[in-house]
């Protein structure tokens, strides 16, 4: 096969690439959509597969659309920019079929995406990493370019809120002012690792975490953080992240607050959480607002005031929220601070009828034996431990209620959840995160014919 050729993209993988097959090869094509009659050129070539990039869109697809970024094409952040939002939606329900059915074994109907109710500025939580050129030493803040650490230096981003790139920018021309340095990963040097902004849907108020290559703050440090809460009205506090692993983890474990306050508040259903810096919270406020809802709406047509446990709760987001149609809502959670900050949220919507655990979710699971008549999991990307699931259909009365961030260990655990005896009643993609591949999903279990 030559290194160039004219192919036609049939479909979209799991990572967002287009999928073409030329002489009975599997050929990934970045960039590509579904439709699109494209020169490319095959840039590896693996076993099975290969990985190409477009030279010419000769005929595009009908779907094919104008990026609203003029970074889109260099920036990783937004893979699927160019492709119209609605076939977007179409696409994302098709990759949690597709992974149902090739890993979890179920032909099951998929209901259709439901759409984020922003798709510009609708991230509330950025990460951006920072690094220095080497001649002039000039500050570059943004997200790395598809497929390597290499920074993008991003001014201006269409999908958080305008308060975002201002902030940015401050930290950009200030930070060597103060005698700053950034992070080399290289050589392991340099103080500023990167820079990570929670943004409140609901007041506009920020918390900055200035992640540093120390294990103290930094003289320098303080007085950036103390200048730049000074000159920005909506930063609520700037805390200091310490992180001197040589790893691409971006926060450590501990932060401390330098300027301002450690918190920032979201409202979620007419429910009031407080947020803070190592804290777990959905970076799309208002798509993150359309699961609860569904989620409580379940549970109120399906259950009497039932009983049920929140695991992997994170700052008991659900467990809140659905606090109004339950009799009791028992939350697991092993992060400490999201604990502290649960219970807080609990003194300010006034609700009594929630208990917190500090504790890994496995090991409460093995020592429960209270029965539960609905199981929220919400687990990491990485999914659950089998121990978890069979220790899910131990506890439940009947129900378990699964909400995803990855369509493939979705799809791997519920295949051992049918293995044993549960069906899957419907599977509800949302989209969270717009314009790139990931896609959240929500699956309603039934265990109750097997108790």
């Amino acid at each position: 096969m030559d290194n160039e050729l004219t192919v036609r993209i049939g479909s979209l993988s799991n990572l967002g690439y287009g999928i073409a097959r030329a002489d009975g090869v599997v050929i990934f094509v970045e960039g590509a959509c579904p439709g699109d009659l494209a020169k490319i050129k095959i840039i590896k070539r693996n076993k099975s597969y290969y990985n190409a990039k477009i030279l010419e869109v000769i005929e595009p697809s009908p779907n094919r659309v104008k990026p609203f970024c003029a970074m889109q094409k260099v920036c990783g952040a937004c893979q699927l920019q160019f492709i119209d939002y609605d076939y977007q939606l179409e696409l994302k329900r098709g990759i949690v079929e597709d992974a149902m059915r090739k890993i979890g074994g179920l032909d099951i109907k998929i209901h259709n995406t439901i759409p984020s109710p922003q798709i510009k500025e609708y991230r509330h939580k950025i990460q951006y990493p920072v690094a220095q050129t080497k001649v002039s030493k000039r500050f570059l803040a943004g997200y790395y370019k598809s497929g390597t650490h290499e920074i993008v230096n991003i001014k201006h981003c269409p999908i958080q809120p305008e308060i975002c790139d201002e902030i940015i920018d401050f930290v950009r021309e200030k930070a060597p002012e103060f005698g700053i340095s950034a992070y080399d990963e290289k050589v392991h040097a340099g103080v500023l690792r990167h820079v990570i902004i929670r943004n409140s849907a609901s007041s506009g108020k920020n918390l900055v975490v200035l992640v540093v290559n120390s294990d103290k703050i930094p003289a320098d440090v303080q007085k950036f953080a103390e200048a730049l809460y000074d000159a920005f009205e909506d930063v609520q506090g700037v805390c200091v992240n310490f992180n001197t692993k040589k790893t691409n983890v971006i926060q450590g474990a501990i932060s401390e607050l330098a300027a301002g306050n450690d918190f920032i508040e979201e409202k979620i259903l007419g429910k009031t959480f407080i947020i803070g810096a190592n804290t777990f919270f959905q970076v799309n406020p208002k798509s993150a607002e359309n699961i609860f809802y569904f989620v409580i709406q379940y549970l109120a047509k399906n259950f009497k005031r039932p009983t049920i446990l929140d695991a992997y709760a994170g700052i008991t987001a659900f467990g809140i929220c659905a606090a109004d149609v339950c009799e009791k809502v028992v939350s697991v959670e092993e992060n400490p601070e999201s604990c502290k900050l649960a219970e807080k949220s609990l003194i300010i919507n006034n609700i009594k009828n929630v208990e917190i655990n500090n504790c890994d979710a496995g090991e409460f699971f093995a020592r429960e034996k209270r029965k539960f008549d609905a199981i929220i999991l919400d687990p990491p990307r990485k999914g659950c431990t089998r121990e978890a699931l069979d220790n899910a259909l131990r506890l439940t009365k009947g129900k378990i209620i699964y909400v995803s961030c990855n369509p493939a260990t979705l799809a791997r655990d519920l295949k051992y959840l049918t293995e044993n005896g549960a069906v899957v009643e419907s599977i509800q993609p949302f989209d969270m995160f717009c314009h790139t591949y990931h896609v959240e999903s929500v699956a309603i279990l039934d265990f109750s014919q097997n108790i």
